[in-house]
């Protein structure tokens, strides 16, 4: 089964309570989640958020719009992938951030097609190299066994702070990590897509 699994929270340094702002008539949340719901790759779209108090909006808003999700923890997003892709029994995940509302199902099962194919543990089209798709269209796909020993293992504060970077930074030589995904020339531009500052917004 694969699952895209999207990491939200209120809680952003940046710029606060992002995923609820407006955008168009609809949350940012919103529009990742329906987005990634259009992947024909994808069996299911789960929202991973924290236990923090303050996304409680977070499940209230899954909730009304029969979304899934999981709670976690907010420190270890690590673990909180790994607890969201066990109770959902995920073989294959598929990451993508919150904060990404144009957000390409095209792409995403691009990156799940080259995935099934490589044979790889993990491949995206953010690392290893230089990236080629603007910021905002980043999909990492990787399976649960890859998951399950990073969260076992890591031990750095950032390897625990982000979903991969044990996976890929791949130190010990223990996954096979599949080549870049690289943007056909029409997608390869210098575009921030994302809204990670109030300027994006």
């Amino acid at each position: 089964m694969t699952a895209i699994i999207i990491q939200a929270r209120m809680g952003s340094t940046r710029l606060p309570g992002k995923i609820m702002k407006n955008l168009a008539g609809r949350t940012m949340l919103w529009h990742v989640v329906n987005r990634c719901l259009y992947s024909k790759t994808a069996d299911r779209v789960i929202v991973a958020t924290t236990t923090n108090e303050e996304d409680d909006a977070v499940e209230n808003f899954c909730e009304e719009n029969n979304f899934l999700y999981y709670r976690g923890s907010s420190d270890n997003v690590l673990s909180r992938y790994y607890e969201a892709a066990k109770k959902f029994g995920a073989e294959i995940i598929v990451r993508v951030t919150s904060d990404c509302p144009l957000i390409d199902p095209a792409i995403i099962d691009k990156c799940v097609g080259a995935f099934q194919k490589s044979g790889a543990d993990y491949i995206s089209n953010v690392v290893p190299g230089k990236r080629t798709f603007p910021r905002g269209l980043d999909v990492e796909a990787f399976r649960f066994s890859a998951l399950e020993k990073a969260c076992r293992q890591a031990s750095e504060n950032y390897e625990k702070e982000h979903a991969t970077p044990y996976i890929w930074e791949n130190k010990k030589n223990e996954f096979k990590i599949g080549a870049m995904i690289k943007a056909a020339p029409e997608y390869a531009r210098n575009y921030r897509l994302t809204v990670d500052y109030p300027e994006d917004f």
